[in-house]
């Protein structure tokens, strides 16, 4: 563990020294990741599904907010709708303007979550943002929760039916009913929406609790709240295939939740203290739990009789030898 921390610790360290560079390293590699999924899933306009292209609205994400990333990946899709269909296209733009108003609304500074659900949905992983956002985030992050789950099944729905959606016979009311299908008919959309929207609330509510290990507590109540409500949804929508990436996902998702914990939450319950004084009004009752840290030993080299101090003191004594 100590090992664990003096490693914590260096990271911390190296990070606030080089932030000025490895913040825009990171939006770099999560904006190429995002425009490349998309590309790979939803790339029916092949002008900008190629590589170069993603590289460079990557490093033009790198220099922008994070919320540039988010209005740059959704130019991109709204291109790739247009490409499959413009009633597609119509749809997909009323869902962004709704998520637009609902996001920049109420938590604007979330960008990253909003990118991240639809990363780890497409790497069969949702569990872990629930988990994640409410150890880490407020309670209005469930606003960035909701709106990359319903980007990433409007476009996977999409992408199912992009054969019917692309046919030059479909009539124009027949594709946008199939693309609001997407939406209001998708139920294995609604089923995660509740689980992930009612997981990431649990978790929230317990890791703020004045109890020991809290969000050890939060972490196990929330994987298995959602294992079990995605096991049971499924079973109940008759929705076979699932249990096995269900099972995985929140098994990966635990361990990023610990890790997470280990990063952010790592208290030492062995030296806690309870404290009480008073005022003019109030008593006050303060419990203590100091963090767990490790200060990493300050090593300093000093050198004793070496070439350089030789050199100077035979000069002093023989200036003569010396030259």
């Amino acid at each position: 563990m100590t090992t664990m921390l003096e490693l914590k610790a260096k990271a911390i360290r190296f990070y606030g020294k080089n932030e000025v560079f490895l913040t825009p390293l990171i939006k770099f590699i999560l904006a190429f990741v995002v425009f490349t999924l998309i590309n790979g899933n939803i790339g029916y306009m092949s002008s900008i599904s190629k590589m170069p292209v993603a590289l460079m609205l990557a490093l033009l994400c790198s220099i922008l907010p994070i919320n540039g990333t988010v209005v740059l990946s959704s130019g991109v899709i709204l291109l790739h709708m247009y490409a499959l269909s413009l009633e597609v296209c119509i749809v997909a733009l009323l869902l962004f303007v709704v998520i637009y108003f609902l996001y920049f609304r109420f938590s604007p500074k979330n960008g990253y979550d909003v990118l991240l659900t639809v990363v780890c949905c497409r790497l069969h992983v949702p569990q872990v943002m629930p988990l994640g956002m409410g150890l880490l985030r407020e309670i209005y992050a469930i606003f960035p929760l909701v709106c990359g789950t319903v980007v990433y099944y409007f476009l996977n729905g999409v992408k199912e039916n992009a054969t019917v959606l692309s046919g030059a016979a479909e009539a124009e009311t027949s594709k946008i009913v199939v693309a609001l299908n997407q939406l209001l008919g998708n139920r294995e959309m609604l089923l995660m929406l509740s689980v992930m929207a009612t997981t990431m609330l649990l978790v929230y509510v317990i890791r703020r609790m004045s109890i020991e290990n809290s969000w050890m507590i939060a972490i196990l109540s929330g994987i298995l709240f959602e294992a079990i409500g995605m096991i049971a949804g499924y079973m109940l929508l008759e929705i076979p295939g699932k249990l096995a990436g269900v099972l995985l996902g929140s098994a990966v998702s635990c361990l990023i939740a610990f890790l997470l914990q280990f990063l952010f939450f790592n208290l030492d319950y062995s030296r806690t203290e309870r404290l009480q004084f008073e005022d003019d009004e109030y008593y006050y009752y303060v419990k203590a739990v100091p963090k767990a840290t490790v200060s990493g030993a300050d090593k300093q080299i000093k050198r004793f009789g070496g070439k350089d101090e030789k050199k100077e003191h035979l000069a002093k004594r023989h200036p003569s030898k010396a030259r």
